[in-house]
């Protein structure tokens, strides 16, 4: 146990160095659903690391090592819940790079790395963690740290794909063991949405969900899933209406739905995240963006649409995996309103005006074409490198306890 804590805390350290030491990139580098898509014998686990959320948490790490299991492997899975195959991949998500040549290279044959499971805080103790050893002939096995005595450990097959250092897509034999990850998760309690916007800030709000079948469906098929709403206040919809009341319907559903991202976010995640996010407008209307973007600035959070930018002012509810925040404003899509173009810092001549960037109206028209607005997809957020080390050095203290 000695040893196994000792390779944890030089993991902490040397993980602790990277994170803070490493750039940050300006923009996200790849997909894992992308990646895995190109490899037909993994589709099974790509498919669930879509089902159980854990792809849009990978693609908003910056550092990220995936350990795959090709379809066969997959069948180990079958008999839990949703939420407990959640967190069992989770395990496969190692928080820090190992490509092949670093696997063969640790220090002293052998290293600890948390896990998704870990620092996301849903293991007990260091039950997250994975110790990784390196053998003669270059056989690697990983094991989780709880793991049972007999578990066979789960070995190194190949490298799918490698970014250096950003992300190691690898393929090991089996799924991890781990009697803490394979517990059963029992299911979120039963939450009447609309008595929940109702009894705070977000009454009117309520009214406009509850009185639109299809956006009261989408939400409630989604909040057990994982599902944040931004609600706006009482004042907010009241000062909106007037312009709400001239959309089409199509275009009612679409920003009702605008407001819904369909991933839990904790206060805390969002206050350390700076980033777009999709929204269930997103996948309700393909061919439209519908995403806004996530910024912080100390305490603050806001959310910019580049039509308005409202802050979050309080907390309606906030119980894994749903989570209610009451904001300043309205939040308007550019797919229907105008562009709301930020003053330049100093006047320019010589270049060229770009774009108003002015989107279709929808009041008009149900079946109108967005030809003006953005056309790249929303991306995840870049999860915090601080909040990865303050959870890492937080499980390292508690051992030490």
């Amino acid at each position: 146990m000695a040893r196994s804590q000792h390779y944890i805390l030089l993991a902490v350290a040397a993980m602790a160095l990277a994170l803070l030491a490493s750039p940050v990139a300006a923009e996200k580098s790849f997909n894992i659903t992308k990646i895995l898509a190109a490899h037909p014998e993994y589709s099974k686990f790509n498919a669930m690391l879509s089902k159980t959320r854990l792809a849009y948490d990978i693609n908003r790490r910056q550092t990220i090592t995936v350990l795959a299991v090709d379809n066969a492997a997959m069948a180990a899975l079958d008999q839990y819940s949703l939420p407990t195959v959640r967190h069992i991949l989770s395990l496969h998500v190692l928080v820090d790079y190992y490509g092949a040549k670093k696997l063969r290279g640790l220090p002293n044959g052998a290293t600890a790395s948390a896990s998704m499971f870990q620092a996301t805080g849903a293991a007990g103790g260091m039950s997250g963690y994975v110790n990784i050893t390196s053998h003669k002939g270059g056989k690697v096995d990983f094991v989780s740290q709880d793991a049972d005595d007999t578990a066979t450990p789960s070995r190194y097959v190949k490298s799918i794909k490698e970014l250096p250092y950003d992300i190691a897509v690898l393929q090991v034999s089996s799924v991890l063991s781990s009697s803490e990850a394979e517990a059963p998760v029992p299911p979120p309690a039963p939450v009447d949405l609309v008595e929940l916007l109702s009894k705070k800030y977000c009454k009117s709000f309520a009214e406009l969900v509850a009185g639109n079948a299809d956006v009261f469906r989408a939400l409630n098929e989604t909040k057990d899933n994982g599902l944040t709403l931004f609600c706006p206040v009482d004042a907010a919809v009241a000062a909106f209406l007037p312009k709400y009341k001239n959309l089409t319907a199509k275009a009612k559903t679409a920003i009702l739905l605008y407001h819904a991202v369909p991933d839990y976010f904790s206060l805390q995640l969002l206050k350390s995240n700076n980033g777009m996010v999709s929204t269930l407008a997103t996948t309700s209307y393909a061919k439209k963006d519908y995403s806004y973007d996530v910024k912080n600035d100390d305490e603050d959070v806001t959310l910019a649409t580049k039509v308005v930018t409202s802050t979050i002012t309080a907390t309606v509810g906030d119980v894994e995996p749903l989570a209610v925040y009451a904001v300043s404003k309205f939040l308007q899509p550019k797919e229907l309103f105008k562009v709301v173009q930020a003053p330049a810092p100093a006047p320019e001549p010589s270049k060229k005006k770009g774009k108003t960037g002015d989107a279709d109206d929808e009041s008009s028209s149900d079946d109108s074409d967005d030809s003006t607005a953005d056309k790249g997809a929303a991306e995840p957020a870049v999860f915090g490198r601080w909040a990865t080390v303050a959870a890492t050095v937080g499980a390292a203290l508690a051992l030490l306890g």
